[in-house]
């Protein structure tokens, strides 16, 4: 299959105009939570869309939750603590740990908007939690997921989102997550060769796959930098191409967030097309059976 999207081929970094269109098909409503036709056309321009409060009935049972599976699962393979501690940083395939968020990667408000934007049936090919804590929480560097799971899990297009939820405050102060507006338009191809096992180091500070910093600037040039903040509750749906990464948190305040990963069921996995062979499942799903809607 052609590479449609090559990256770390110890070639150069350059600046690809993908050939996929942001929003697959014409972006019709499937159901009652689906965007209005000018959210449609704000995510197709800027690649992501904040809708407040939209959760905020399940924000403290799932803040709950999230505490239990890192209290009780501290070693687990898909527990990664912060660089330079011990603390925890992230957690990955929430749903093999909690019956109540494999509930919520199903939730109306989610789903509707993922098929529609995504042009019909999904699965969920990631789920993780980001936690910084307080003082202490590390950066996450500039990079497009798109380009990670495409180089290392092997999915073909970009016909990807993520669709995530606040379950603390985000605020300009405690590392929130900033965006380029209109970048998921460009796909970076950035340098080196992707170590084996790279995922080990990656998931805790990130290297390859991460742009120039003159490339940042480029795709800042024009529409510049946004910080997406919102109070618990607020979710956030962004496109698997925009450049995105967030700061240090040296506030008093935590910050966590919930991320579901949905790609089309039409856009399964292949073999990577830059690391010798594919991570571990429980950051890339190889169960591609479409999601039903929870509508209890």
């Amino acid at each position: 299959m052609q590479d449609l999207y090559p990256s770390r081929q110890d070639k150069p970094e350059e600046f690809i105009s993908r050939p996929d269109p942001v929003v697959f098909g014409e972006g019709q409503p499937t159901g009652e939570h689906s965007l209005t036709p000018d959210q449609v056309d704000f995510y197709d321009k800027n690649g992501f869309i904040v809708l407040e409060g939209l959760l905020s009935d399940r924000v403290e049972a799932l803040a709950q939750e999230v505490s239990r599976i890192g209290r009780e699962n501290p070693d687990a393979l898909e527990v990664f603590t912060e660089p330079d501690s011990q603390q925890l940083r992230s957690i990955f395939d929430l749903p093999k740990f909690s019956p109540m968020i494999a509930d919520l990667s199903r939730d109306p408000r989610f789903l509707d908007v993922a098929t529609q934007l995504l042009g019909g049936d999904v699965y969920l090919h990631q789920s993780r939690v980001n936690i910084k804590p307080a003082h202490s929480g590390r950066s996450f560097p500039w990079h497009s997921d798109f380009e990670t799971w495409h180089v290392e899990d092997g999915l073909p297009r970009c016909r990807t989102l993520t669709g995530w939820v606040m379950l603390t405050e985000n605020t300009a102060y405690n590392g929130p997550l900033f965006v380029i507006p209109g970048s998921q338009r460009t796909y970076v191809s950035c340098e080196g060769l992707t170590p084996d096992e790279n995922y080990r180091q990656s998931l805790r500070r990130q290297e390859y796959g991460s742009p120039s910093l003159s490339a940042i600037e480029a795709l800042a040039k024009e529409s510049g930098i946004v910080g997406v903040y919102g109070k618990p509750g607020t979710v956030v749906f962004h496109e698997g191409n925009i450049m995105h990464g967030s700061p240090d948190n040296i506030s008093p305040w935590p910050r966590t967030n919930l991320f579901f990963v949905y790609n089309s069921v039409e856009n399964a996995p292949v073999k990577p097309y830059g690391a010798a062979k594919k991570r571990p499942t429980f950051l890339a799903n190889p169960d591609t059976t479409p999601l039903k809607r929870n509508d209890a």
